[in-house]
């Protein structure tokens, strides 16, 4: 098989395994953390507000893209690739695969938490082997439906890293119930694993099953929110939006 054929093949293969690599990097975090000197990895207020902050701005970068998508993109796909329309305005004008680096700003949130520069260098190492396939997989797709129009835009606009100098103004407006409905999962997914990251942290060093002050706070608040949300996209359609 083609080295062409191959990438695409096992890009196709990890796209539809993407959110693994979230678990398997977890799962060694806790691991990491239940065998670290505590002194390494001890809590601070304000190391771990940076580090919830690198995480909320990939939630940003997300919550820029998906709040301006249209309906029919794989941005609402798990399974398949999905594309009615080639998305080339606002954040799209700007880099390629915006959700690819949200994705890996709100994981490498986490990943600082362990206090450990070599877990950022090997999780950014996987990360950009694991989804450079995917990546490559979804232009295949997208050049295979859109030729000429994919090969201009893609010649102007890098795959991972912004570049500002063609910025077009979005073709869509931002729709705050489509992030609402969409998000919400997410950053309820985020604070959790800070708080199971915490509590590892303080079990492995004093056997108390306890909670520091951000966590203690910021996770109860963001669970209340999230079951509003939920009650709200499960009973109702208030944040369901035409075309989205």
């Amino acid at each position: 098989m083609a080295l062409i054929h191959e990438f695409e093949k096992n890009g196709n293969w990890l796209y539809r395994r993407r959110e693994w690599l979230p678990l398997f990097a977890f799962i060694f975090a806790l691991v990491y953390l239940w065998f670290a000197d505590y002194d390494t990895v001890s809590y601070n207020f304000y190391k771990e507000l940076i580090f919830l902050s690198v995480s909320l701005v990939g939630e940003a970068v997300r919550i820029i893209t998906i709040g301006r998508v249209p309906k029919g993109t794989s941005v609402r796909n798990v399974k398949s690739q999905v594309a009615d329309e080639l998305n080339k305005t606002g954040i799209y004008s700007v880099l390629r695969h915006p959700l690819y680096l949200g994705n890996y700003l709100m994981w490498l949130g986490p990943v600082l938490f362990l206090r450990s520069l070599w877990a950022v260098v090997i999780f950014s190492l996987i990360y950009w082997i694991y989804y450079e396939r995917i990546m490559f997989a979804e232009e295949q797709f997208l050049r295979k439906k859109f030729g000429k129009e994919f090969d201009n835009w893609s010649e102007k606009t890098g795959p991972f890293f912004p570049s500002f100098r063609n910025f077009k103004k979005a073709s869509l407006s931002f729709s705050v119930r489509n992030v609402l409905k969409r998000e919400y999962h997410g950053v309820l997914n985020l604070f959790v694993i800070f708080g199971l990251l915490d509590l590892v942290r303080n079990y492995s060093s004093d056997g108390q099953v306890t909670l520091n002050n951000l966590w203690l706070y910021s996770l109860p608040a963001v669970g209340i929110l999230w079951v509003i949300l939920r009650i709200i996209t499960k009973k109702t359609s208030l944040l369901d939006v035409n075309g989205r």
